[in-house]
């Protein structure tokens, strides 16, 4: 293992009822705050009304920004700065899924800064402070809730890019699983595969002696395996929905690295630059990628993606080469996506290999791709023809 420093200040509030919580976690009452939200689901779904009883407790001033897009642009960034600033806002409050987070986190550093938030995304200056924010989750999927990571696409070039700081921890985050309820089947499916998909971006690292967060990673993705489709063919049982909830969030709340070189990321990249030019879902893009990076990376070395198969989806490794049981296993991870309903190829998006250049290109917009396998250009290529 290497040496690590564990390091999460957000307080969960996890389970029912548990939006209550707002007007404590305030700290005081009277502030500004900024509520941001996306399409308006949580007007129809009652979480709205909810969010809003409790800062009225707080007495609390509301401002609102609606309509943050599901890769959330640079554009709406720039309209909650403007709000932040205009309005003098102490306290910004997120309510939505990841998209809705990862925005509010934007918006957060942008409020303390003079210049473009871009210049912050980009690391063209640093982050120096923040805007406290909480949050309401209401999709289970990214882990944006509990940790200080954020994608923001600016649109204008077609740039989807990762960034984090540690002042955009969230102080505090309620996850009540009933409010994932009326979720749409798309949604949820997407929401099971981006949270997979970060426990296997965990799961593909260099260091030695990790037997316990392997093993972690390994029990979160058969916990998935389990769950996934009774949640699938059972949308509004809590049971699931709880089980899913709390499995997104640890998928990438800092616990699954530790100790570790953090993991590889290489497939997240793809997916960046894919849909910062096709603007399609990030957990369709990565069901469709991540079996063919798999697939890549095996056939220079299958020991990890042999592991995989054996004590996750319970491959037999009898009278069988490695490559030939690490075959099977990214087989298994694109089988057990598809049955939930997500897609398998490039072409269920009518993406075809027109723009493949300006997806390297774009994939390689960070200075290296990958840490298990630091790919190249064709390295790349490759993945997105197996994706056809």
């Amino acid at each position: 293992m290497n040496t690590f420093l564990q390091y999460n200040p957000t307080r969960l509030f996890f389970g029912k009822d548990q939006i209550t919580q707002i007007p404590s976690e305030l700290g005081r009452k009277g502030l500004n705050v900024l509520v941001v939200y996306g399409g308006g689901s949580i007007k129809k779904n009652g979480v709205y009304d909810n969010v809003m009883e409790q800062l009225a407790k707080a007495e609390a001033t509301v401002y609102e920004l609606s309509g943050v897009e599901p890769n959330p642009r640079l554009a709406t960034v720039k309209q909650g700065v403007d709000i932040c600033k205009r309005e003098n806002i102490d306290f910004l409050l997120a309510v939505g899924g990841g998209s809705v987070i990862d925005c509010t986190k934007a918006i957060a550093v942008g409020a303390k800064y003079e210049g473009d938030p871009w210049d912050l995304i980009t690391q063209q200056a640093p982050i120096e402070d923040a805007l406290p924010l909480g949050t309401v989750l209401t999709l289970a999927a990214t882990g944006s809730e509990m940790n200080q990571v954020s994608v923001i696409t600016n649109w204008d070039t077609h740039e989807k890019l990762g960034w984090g700081s540690p002042y955009v921890f969230p102080t505090f985050s309620i996850l009540d699983p009933a409010n994932t309820k009326s979720v749409p089947m798309d949604q949820t499916v997407y929401g099971i595969v981006d949270s997979m998909s970060h426990a296997l971006e965990h799961y593909f690292h260099r260091t030695e002696n990790t037997p316990m967060i392997d093993g972690f990673i390994e029990s979160l993705l058969r916990t998935a395996l389990q769950n996934g489709p009774k949640l699938v063919e059972n949308p509004q049982t809590y049971e699931y929905r709880e089980t899913m909830m709390y499995l997104s969030t640890t998928a990438f709340n800092g616990t699954l690295s530790n100790g570790t070189d953090g993991g590889d990321w290489a497939t997240h990249g793809i997916e960046h630059a894919l849909s910062a030019i096709y603007d399609i879902p990030h957990g369709g893009g990565l069901a469709i990628l991540f079996p063919n990076w798999l697939e890549h990376v095996l056939e220079e070395d299958p020991t990890r993606v042999k592991q995989l198969a054996v004590n996750v989806f319970g491959i037999s490794d009898e009278s069988k080469t490695d490559s030939e049981v690490a075959k099977e296993g990214a087989k298994a991870l694109r089988t057990f996506w598809n049955s939930l309903g997500a897609p398998s190829q490039l072409s269920d998006y009518d993406i075809d290999d027109q723009h493949f250049d300006d997806i390297i290109q774009k994939t390689f917009i960070r200075p290296t791709v990958g840490t298990y396998k630091e790919l190249d250009h064709d390295s790349v290529r490759d993945i997105l023809k197996r994706s056809l």
